[in-house]
């Protein structure tokens, strides 16, 4: 076995359809958009190149045929944002059941990392937001992916940790079916709040979208940012979210809190696409979307999946998050909408707050991935992502 760097177009090709021979016989992975795995890599559309950089493998058997994948990233944002030590990445793994051959991989990415001045890693992750690509599924495989969230087999939790990565968090995926009641605490939030004349709640209809990348920013910078590792939301990242959001987003599923008419909270979620992209085999090209059109039509996703969940500091514990689901319950169980299911975009453990949100609208854990770190210094302590408070 070898590992030759991503190079030429078909060393990105076939960084590309590996896991299509791997996954060949799994009935629920879906595979990846091919624009969306490669728009990691690409200067022109990933804005995390303008202060990291990346780069990625393949590892070749003794006869020329790829048998793994890895890449890994430096974002210089992050790299010592609620770090003790900088840190870089690895994403995109993919590798047959060889220990040998995913220890060749991790170690290319340590020693490209240690070259670069990093002193761990995390993995695997992505190059650019948590919201894509983050964390290796650990328990969860009889259920499909959803959207640029990770699936792989069970035994790569095995490698990871006989290489010698920790779990530096967990990521809880909560789910529920769209019909039934929430829980007895939020319903009394809901009430209290509602007593509150200077608050409202209400979805944002598709006329007022040109306000949303303000608002999601405005909100997001506020509720999470500048905590423990969490990045600002810029103003180019955001109209650059809603612009991928914009072809799938559906008025009913974006809920914003106001409170004297100011936004302070939001709950926005989108239908889930993968229950589409599952019949496109990777290719938006022009029949991939008349394909994506036609299910789209047919409303074949039947899963509402959510985003952002946040409020701003000064409004914790009044009551918001309970009067702004309760109403998108009620929306939600009135005839006509589309959604049967609901899953949540990850909450990590360091969450506590967020989980109980979780937890008080009768969801369950679905899905367990986990973001292990790797620190290349042995002797020091390994420490877990700090909670939030």
């Amino acid at each position: 076995m070898q590992i030759k760097e991503v190079q030429s177009e078909s060393d990105k090709q076939e960084f590309i359809h590996l896991p299509v021979r791997l996954y060949k016989n799994s009935e629920k992975w879906i595979r990846p958009l091919d624009v969306d795995v490669e728009g990691v890599f690409d200067s022109h559309k990933n804005k995390t190149f303008q202060h990291g950089s990346c780069n990625r493998w393949l590892l070749v058997d003794d006869q020329g045929k790829s048998i793994g994948r890895v890449a890994a990233f430096v974002n210089q944002k992050t790299a010592n944002k609620g770090n003790e030590q900088p840190t870089g990445g690895l994403g995109f793994f993919e590798c047959i059941d060889d220990q040998r051959g995913a220890f060749m991989l991790f170690d290319k990415c340590k020693t490209w990392l240690q070259e670069r001045g990093m002193e761990a890693m995390d993995g695997p992750i992505n190059f650019g937001n948590r919201d894509r690509w983050w964390g290796l599924l650990i328990d969860g495989f009889d259920r499909q992916p959803n959207y640029q969230c990770n699936y792989n087999f069970p035994y790569y939790q095995q490698l990871f940790e006989a290489y010698g990565f920790q779990v530096y968090f967990y990521q809880l995926t909560f789910g529920r079916p769209i019909k039934g009641p929430i829980g007895d605490r939020l319903n009394e939030k809901a009430a209290l709040i509602e007593k509150d004349p200077e608050y409202s709640f209400s979805y944002l209809r598709k006329s007022e979208w040109g306000k949303l990348p303000e608002m999601i920013r405005f909100v997001y910078n506020k509720a999470w940012a500048k905590r423990g590792e969490i990045p600002e939301l810029t103003e180019v990242q955001a109209k650059h979210l809603i612009k991928q959001m914009k072809p799938v987003m559906d008025e009913k599923l974006l809920w914003f809190g106001y409170y004297k008419k100011e936004p302070i909270a939001f709950f926005l979620s989108l239908p889930e696409v993968n229950q589409i992209f599952q019949f496109v085999n990777g290719k938006m090209d022009w029949l991939g979307k008349l394909k994506f059109v036609w299910h789209r039509f047919r409303s074949t996703n039947k899963k509402a999946f959510g985003i952002l969940f946040g409020i701003v500091p000064e409004h914790h514990g009044k009551g918001v998050d309970g009067a702004m689901i309760e109403n998108f319950r009620k929306l939600a169980h009135g005839k006509g909408f589309p959604y049967t299911e609901y899953e949540m975009n990850w909450i990590g453990d360091f969450n506590p707050k967020m989980i109980r949100v979780a937890e008080q609208i009768n969801t369950q854990v679905v899905k367990k991935h986990a973001t292990y770190r790797k620190l290349f210094d042995e002797s020091k302590p390994f420490k877990r992502m700090p909670i939030l408070n």
